[in-house]
Order: structure tokens, then sequence, then C-alpha cells
């Protein structure tokens, strides 16, 4: 399995010659190394509704046909876009050409902004378990630190890679994402994201790493993982 990172919280895997892409905001985000109407994807994740994850999705799915996996709502609101769509919600699983994910809480809020300014109830936040080429991914989405990440490690886990927002102001910081990555989600590697993309969330990643005892890999845009 390859899986790399793009800046925010876009991360892009592929197995099985299937390739996937998650909430690719690409446009607007002046971090990332993809252009949108050159991402090619099969499916496209979702961990919840605001703009900044949602992203190019649109584009994306129908430059490529590709199948939109998000909470239920969410998903919802895009076939009204006119895609291919599967709803999920917290606790289910689906098995992939690529593999399975699972959906499983995050601490956040969801909602979309459409280009007229009204505003979209798009369910509830999630984080997304992604089993594939015999590795456990684990993309926290948006969230705040909470004590069921420990529940969701040890009914999931040992997670091989965790991607931990570490912005602040919108997620966690530094501090909490640090508990969080050794005391309850306790990963092989942490990747942080969600961070530097806008004055809010600016934040040192190697303060981070520092910070953290588990392994933590701070990936520049365009980078893959390299795991352990």
């Amino acid at each position: 399995m390859k899986l790399s990172y793009h800046g925010h919280s876009i991360i892009q895997l592929e197995n099985n010659d299937t390739k996937v892409i998650v909430d690719p905001f690409i446009n607007g985000n002046e971090l990332t190394d993809l252009e949108a109407g050159e991402v090619k994807a099969d499916y496209i994740l979702l961990t919840h509704g605001h703009n900044d994850h949602v992203g190019d999705t649109v584009e994306i799915a129908k430059n490529n046909d590709a199948t939109v996996v998000a909470p239920v709502e969410l998903a919802g609101y895009l076939e009204g876009q006119g895609l291919e769509t599967i709803g999920m919600n917290i606790g289910g699983r689906k098995t992939f050409e690529f593999g399975s994910i699972k959906f499983v809480h995050a601490f956040h809020s969801s909602s979309f902004t459409d280009d007229d300014g009204n505003v979209h109830y798009t369910g509830m936040p999630t984080g997304i378990i992604i089993e594939a080429g015999e590795k456990k991914v684990y993309h926290a989405g948006d969230t705040g630190i909470f004590g069921d990440m420990k529940l969701i490690s040890d009914l999931n886990g040992p997670f091989d890679v965790a991607f931990v927002p570490i912005g602040d102001h919108f997620t966690m910081g530094i501090e909490d994402a640090a508990y969080a990555t050794d005391e309850l989600i306790r990963p092989k590697v942490a990747v942080p994201v969600h961070y530097d993309t806008f004055p809010p969330i600016k934040q040192d990643a190697e303060t981070f790493k520092n910070s953290a005892k588990t392994e933590v890999q701070v990936l520049k845009p365009g980078e893959t993982v390299d795991f352990q």
C-alpha cells in the first residue's frame, strides 16, 4: 500500500490498483501539491462536511466517475449534486477493492456552506479507520481530544499510522494531540495534519514531534509514509 500526505488533511492511498483520496481540499489550499483537475481517484472518503474537507469532491468525483463514501447526511447532500455516494454511519464497516473502512467518532461539528451562503447539516463528524495491504490507518478527522480514542484503538488497533490534527483553534492543539497520540491512540507512527493552512491554525509540527513519545513523521505535501 502506498500512503501519502498532501497538505491540510488530505491523504491519498493506493492498493490493489485502486486509488483513494481523503478530504480533498485543494482549491484554496496553498499548501497542497495537488491540482484538482489532475487527481485520479476511484473513491473519495470524507470525514465530515466542512468546506475545508469536502473541498473539490464534486469536481474530482465527476472527472473520475468516483464514488464518494461519507457520513450518511453528507452523502445524501452530495447525491443531490449528481454524485454516486455510499452513506455510512459511526460504527459501520464496509469492504471495498482497496480494503475496508470503518467510521468512528470525532469530537467536532459538521456542516457545509454552499456558494449561495446556505448552511447544510451534514450529520456527525467522523474519523475513518482504513485497513488495506495488511496495514491499519486511522485518520482522526477534525477533532478535539476525547477519552474514547483509547476505546477506538483498543477495538480496532494497533494502528500502523495515525493522522492527527494539531492546528488548535478548531481542533486539538499540540499538547492535547501529543497526549492523545501517546496515551490514547498509541499508533506505531503519527503524522500531524490540519495545521499551517490558515493563520488561526499556524503550528510548528516539529514541536509536536518533540512533545510526543510516539514516532512522528512530519511530512511535506507529496511525501509518503515510511511504514515501520
